[in-house]
């Protein structure tokens, strides 16, 4: 049985007070399984079914204060509600298979679960029209009184392509010295002149190098007739001197404010190592450049990652302030599948602003712990404040989270937890909910035999990130770990019932590490 932290209890007493005793605040009902959100409850801090409701609104206009990385760990009684903006970045874990590809284990500190979880599809039932569906599973695991709980969000299957917004996407591209590495700035070249084939006629491309300066290479186009053009500009991508990445972000969104075009999704493409060295290098100027931007003109990031050094701490900080989310590339198929695939079916917005809050049942639930999201932390009570930064999410994610809880000994029923998701509609900005609930009977009685595959999957994941970050003290293990042999194994079984390209990467990078930490 692992030992978890239950620090923080001062900070998190007060915010369970101001979330469960505030009377006539809006709160959503549990309901159940039902799916259904509600506005009114009992007004004492509980829902109809009596368990913890969210947490009622914050002072408009307000960010809430963001908890320590410590009380994050385990919320002792009575706080049971947990609160995070959502996020799809998976540039984690695709560092992390390339490091150990290269014969390395990667930093810990570089280990972010909840982007090992998200990179592995999931088959949740997804709504008609924009916003969330929620789904809500779990299975009880080996340790006594612990389980594994998954909530599920998905967005609606991406539009056809020909169905879309017009795109007006500003490539910023670092033609540093490092990006002349095979497998940098060639793949980048080769994967832009397969997507300038592909993309529409009225979508529009910009392009942005930047080495030691920054240079506007090519502004705002129309596909149209001028893809000769892009190509041409694409072509004469060459590496050149010092990486000034505050340079090429700001020229980036400049060129992208110019060329800003109402009706169409406006977005900036960072590609680059992320590792700078010249000019501006304070990340905090940089991130308040692209907040501002994104402020004002509603211009989201998406930031790609190559390069087997890789700045992935400060790539994730630019897209969580640009909006937006991360992915990291090694193979030219990886980099064709990005730019050709997905980011054109992807290039729309369905929900703004998304946060999820879950809330454990105290008399059910003992505690919790939510498995990575750390720097993604909401305080509860900020949770329909919708001036405190969300998540932006686009047509055909998905979003899971993973919670070790432990519920009370001997407890086989009674309410388990609800799952809310508030996002803000990306045209009208108008709020919206979604929920669903868990009993504790419906937890299935064993991870490994009777749970979803869906699940055990993203409990696969989930504990391989754990054993890469083993040597970080800030963090407990999670409950009933497997060794990586153990792990090895499940996953192999996984893939004996449906072959599945992403479980055998899986396989191998636990292979991987399993050589390289014995």
């Amino acid at each position: 049985m692992h030992t978890y932290r239950s620090t923080g209890t001062t900070r998190r007493l007060t915010t369970a007070l101001l979330a469960l005793g505030t009377a006539g605040a809006l709160l959503l009902t549990g309901c159940g399984q039902s799916g259904q959100s509600s506005d009114s409850n009992k007004g004492d801090g509980r829902t109809a079914d009596g368990f913890p409701a969210p947490a009622p609104d914050g002072p408009d206009g307000q960010n809430g204060e963001q908890r320590d990385d410590e009380s994050r760990d385990i919320a002792p009684s009575p706080d049971h509600l947990s609160t995070f903006a959502l996020d799809v970045d998976t540039a984690s874990y695709g560092y992390a298979r390339r490091t150990l590809e290269d014969g390395s284990l990667p930093d810990p500190s570089t280990v972010r679960p909840e982007e090992f979880i998200n990179s592995f599809r999931q088959d949740y039932a997804r709504p008609d029209g924009d916003g969330f569906s929620v789904t809500v599973d779990g299975a009880r695991t080996k340790d006594d009184d612990w389980s594994l709980v998954r909530v599920g969000l998905a967005t609606r299957a991406a539009d056809d392509d020909r169905e879309r917004p017009p795109a007006a996407l500003t490539f910023v591209i670092d033609v540093s010295g490092s990006m002349s590495e095979p497998g940098r700035l060639d793949l980048a070249k080769d994967a832009l002149g397969t997507m300038t084939d592909r993309l529409r006629d009225q979508d529009s491309v910009a392009l942005v190098t930047f080495s030691d300066t920054a240079e506007t290479v090519l502004p705002m186009t129309r596909l149209d007739d001028n893809r000769a053009r892009i190509h041409d500009a694409v072509d004469s991508l060459e590496p050149a001197d010092s990486t000034n990445l505050g340079a090429g972000v700001e020229t980036g969104y400049e060129t992208a404010v110019e060329g800003l075009r109402k009706g169409a999704t406006n977005r900036v493409v960072l590609l680059s190592d992320a590792l700078a060295n010249t000019g501006d290098t304070d990340a905090d100027t940089i991130l308040e450049r692209v907040a501002a931007e994104r402020r004002e003109h509603g211009i989201t990031l998406f930031g790609v990652g190559v390069g087997s050094d890789y700045g992935d701490a400060l790539m994730e900080r630019l897209a969580d302030k640009g909006d937006g989310h991360t992915t990291y590339v090694s193979t030219e198929k990886e980099a064709e599948e990005v730019f050709c695939e997905q980011l054109p079916r992807h290039v729309d917005l369905t929900a703004r602003e998304a946060k999820a809050q879950v809330a454990f049942d105290p008399e059910t639930v003992e505690e919790f712990r939510l498995i990575g999201y750390d720097n993604r932390q909401v305080a509860d009570e900020d949770f329909r404040d919708d001036s405190v930064d969300g998540g932006e999410v686009g047509p055909g994610h998905t979003v899971t989270a993973l919670y070790a809880v432990r519920t009370r000994s001997g407890t086989e029923a009674g309410h388990l937890a609800t799952a809310t998701v508030r996002w803000l509609d990306p045209d009208s900005r108008t709020p919206h909910e979604e929920s669903e609930g868990i009993e504790a009977s419906a937890l299935h009685g064993d991870l490994w035999s009777t749970a979803p595959r869906g699940l055990q999957v993203a409990a696969a994941a989930a504990y391989f990130a754990d054993a890469l970050r083993r040597d970080d003290t800030r963090w407990t293990d999670l409950p009933a770990g497997p060794t990586l042999g153990e792990l090895s194994s499940r996953v192999r079984e996984l893939i004996r019932y449906r072959e599945d390209k992403q479980l055998n990467d899986l396989s191998d990078a636990i292979e991987a590490a399993r050589t390289l930490m014995d």
